[in-house]
């Protein structure tokens, strides 16, 4: 190893990512220098590993933690407050309710929207409290979602807003879930990486805070465990559950409620399939 070291002639030699260390011709000195990018720039090539995603198409994760949405001249809807940075020309504006009838839907439950807008022809970056991202593609289809976990969604999606069955009466102002049906790219949130359950196999429950998701085929309820000891200040707080029915499948988080929107001691906020801070007073 000595020989070989004392044959290579002095220089600057890569020591880490993003710099070089000087050799003398005989032994490693105390010398170290950054290493310029390739085109020049002060940006350190230790930052090469978190270059920018080239795609053309229009949602492309950039990390498990973010996304980018090539716009070209389309519009998207996403989260309020979930833009993180954009380049070239990119316009944002509020959603709003899109109808008459999601108009009359939003006084009936006191959910407001907090959607924005966003089109022109740059590139935006979206991210949620560094939450994973995964994206879904919909062909004429349909999935039912916590709408605190919905990060954005493309022009061809519509969506609206639906009370869970047996909601009715159990809790103030109900529960609710934002659909989504149409053709185009989904892009949603969790908690931490979660679990796909075959609905279709058993049957299916998940805490009303977890589930994300679900598929068109699958129908959610409420399925209650109400005890005395629920009154009393001791409940296990597994007293509120969705059921699932039918063939497909349905997405759960490994957490109860970091997504969640609104107070905690709103029934209609912090349940799940909750609209939470998508669909918002």
């Amino acid at each position: 190893m000595a020989d070989e070291q004392q044959q290579t002639p002095a220089g600057w030699y890569p020591e880490q990512p993003g710099y070089e260390r000087y050799w003398d011709g005989s032994a490693w000195t105390d010398d170290r220098r950054p290493v310029a990018a390739a085109d020049g720039g002060a940006a350190s090539a230790a930052f090469d590993e978190f270059a920018e995603v080239e795609s053309t198409d229009t949602f492309t994760l950039q990390n498990s933690k973010l996304l980018k949405v090539n716009l070209a001249g389309a519009t998207v809807q996403a989260k309020v407050g979930s833009m993180v940075a954009y380049q070239g020309e990119v316009a944002f504006e509020h959603a709003g309710t899109g109808g008459m009838s999601r108009m009359v839907k939003k006084a009936m439950t006191g959910e407001g929207t907090t959607l924005m807008k966003a089109s022109g022809t740059g590139e935006l970056f979206l991210a949620d409290q560094a939450q994973d991202i995964h994206l879904i593609r919909l062909e004429s289809d349909k999935i039912t979602c916590n709408g605190a976990n919905v990060l954005a969604f493309e022009s061809g999606i519509d969506w609206d807003i639906e009370r869970l069955q047996g909601a009715s009466g159990m809790l103030s102002g109900g529960m609710f879930n934002i659909a989504l049906q149409g053709t185009g790219w989904v892009a949603l949130l969790s908690d931490g990486p979660p679990v796909r359950l075959d609905v279709g196999s058993a049957p299916t429950f998940a805490d009303a805070q977890a589930a994300i998701t679900w598929s068109s085929g699958v129908t959610s309820s409420v399925r209650t465990d109400f005890k005395m000891k629920d009154l009393i200040g001791r409940s296990s707080g597994e007293s509120i559950q969705l059921a699932f029915q039918g063939s497909g499948w349905v997405l759960v988080q490994p957490s109860e409620g970091a997504v969640s929107g609104g107070s905690d001691d709103s029934p209609s906020s912090g349940a799940g399939g909750a609209l939470g801070s998508l669909l918002r007073g």
